[in-house]
Parts: structure tokens; C-alpha cells; sequence
């Protein structure tokens, strides 16, 4: 496919799994959602990208790389990765099957620009070399990008808090692209790039977008608890004060 537009097309009644399985091809972006703290901290920081400061919809971004010699779908990606205890902080390759979770990941787009087998195999080579060079994720540099969203005329300058080898998970994806000839976010430095930018792209491309129930979280339960308790309470006061 080689898109000539930019077209959105909702998906319905999909697994997290069952819309990676589908959608999931080489040097397609993968853009992700949830309810962390830090998900919805730099949500909300995307909100000066929008003219109505309507909160952005994406806190992470990825790249696929394709089925392997294990039958899985893996993917390229700077990210913090907590497991048992063990920290892996930078670019990182992942199966797929990472974000089948829908409670943690509640939010899942695909984005195909049409690449050409030229590109595709430039996006994936430069990512393996980050890969293989142990290029690390920057809180810094986030630090940096979220302090640029608020003053715009710092998003096309070099990130204040920039270091040497170190990209987060959107900077990644542009600096990706931009080895391949493509410029996700024309005027907006690498590391000054949001997951919104790159969903927000004007070049031609198909956006798969999975639109799924959202279960309750926690706190909303919690919530609804609280107010169902405090409401019940409020009935009984009343009828007490009725005799």
C-alpha cells in the first residue's frame, strides 16, 4: 500500500492482539496509550499542540519489525523496561506480544507511510545499529521536549537538555525515519518530537485506529464506590430527617 491521502479507519470488536496480528508490518509505527502517571502526565503536556488544549492521545511510539525465525512479531523501541526486578532504559527490540495487555496498554494505533523496501530496511538497519550500540532512553531530553511544548519556539531548536546517544521513544521513531529520507515532523527538532507530532503527520499515510470498550479503571471504580456509598448515605439522612 502506498497511500496517496491521509486516511483514519476505525477498527471494532479487536483484541490488542488480534489488531497487531492484523496490522503490524515492517516499518509501520505503533502508537500506545494507558493510565500510568507518566502516561497521562505527558498526555496532558501535548495538550499545547492542540488549538482547543485538548489533551494528546498518545504517550508512546514504536516501530515494527517484522515476523522472525520464531514465528513472533517483534518491534523496535526506546523504552523503560521494568522486569523482575531488572531495568532495561534505551533502544530495546520487544515481541509484539508486549502490548496484548488492554489494562495496561488501553490505547493502540497503526500508521503506514507507504514505505518503500529501500526504506523500510533503512528504518530497521538504523534501529538495530541503536540497538547494538546500547543508545539510551533520556528523561532528560523528555524533560527538555515538555518544556518546548509550552514555549513553541523552541521546538525547532536543538532540545535544552539534550545528551549524546540517548533518544526517547518519539525522537526515535523520527530519527528513524529521517535516516530513510522522511520527516514525520517538518520544523520540530528530533528530540523535541512528541508521539502526538507523529500521529499528527502530514504526509500521506493510513492510520489504523483501534477503537475498543474501555474498561473502568481502578480509580474510576473506586469513584463510583465512593459516590454510590456517599449517595446512599445522603438517602438514609433524608429519610431519618422525613420522620
Amino acid at each position: 500500500m502506498n497511500p496517496t491521502d491521509n486516511q483514519t479507519l476505525i477498527v471494532r470488536d479487536l483484541t490488542n492482539a488480534e489488531f497487531l496480528e492484523r496490522f503490524a508490518q515492517p516499518g509501520r509505527v505503533g502508537l500506545s496509550a494507558g493510565d500510568t502517571v507518566a502516561d497521562l502526565a505527558i498526555r496532558r503536556a501535548e495538550r499545547h499542540l492542540d488549538p482547543k488544549a485538548r489533551w494528546g492521545l498518545w504517550s508512546h511510539a514504536f516501530v515494527f519489525q517484522g515476523r522472525r525465525v520464531d514465528g513472533q512479531h517483534w518491534l523496535i523501541e526506546s523504552d523503560l523496561q521494568f522486569h523482575q526486578k531488572h531495568l532495561r532504559l534505551g533502544v530495546q527490540e520487544n515481541r509484539v506480544t508486549k502490548y496484548h495487555d488492554a489494562a495496561y496498554y488501553t490505547q493502540l494505533a497503526v500508521l503506514d507511510f507507504g514505505l518503500s523496501e529501500t526504506q523500510v530496511r533503512q528504518v530497521l538497519s538504523e534501529g538495530l545499529e541503536l540497538v547494538a550500540t546500547r543508545t539510551q532512553y533520556s528523561i532528560t531530553e523528555l524533560i527538555g521536549t515538555l518544556a518546548a511544548l509550552r514555549a513553541p519556539m523552541l521546538r525547532g531548536r536543538e532540545n535544552l537538555l539534550a545528551r549524546e546517544r540517548s533518544l526517547f521513544c518519539s525522537a526515535f521513531v523520527q530519527h528513524l525515519f529521517r535516516k530513510a529520507g522522511v520527516d514525520l515532523a517538518p520544523g520540530v527538532a528530533i528530540k523535541n518530537t512528541t508521539p502526538e507530532d507523529l500521529s499528527r503527520c502530514a504526509l500521506p499515510h493510513t492510520t489504523w485506529l483501534l477503537d475498543r470498550v474501555a474498561t473502568p479503571s481502578a480509580l474510576a471504580k473506586a469513584t463510583t464506590r465512593v459516590k454510590r456509598h456517599v449517595g446512599a448515605r445522603i438517602r438514609q439522612l433524608r429519610r431519618k430527617l422525613r420522620q
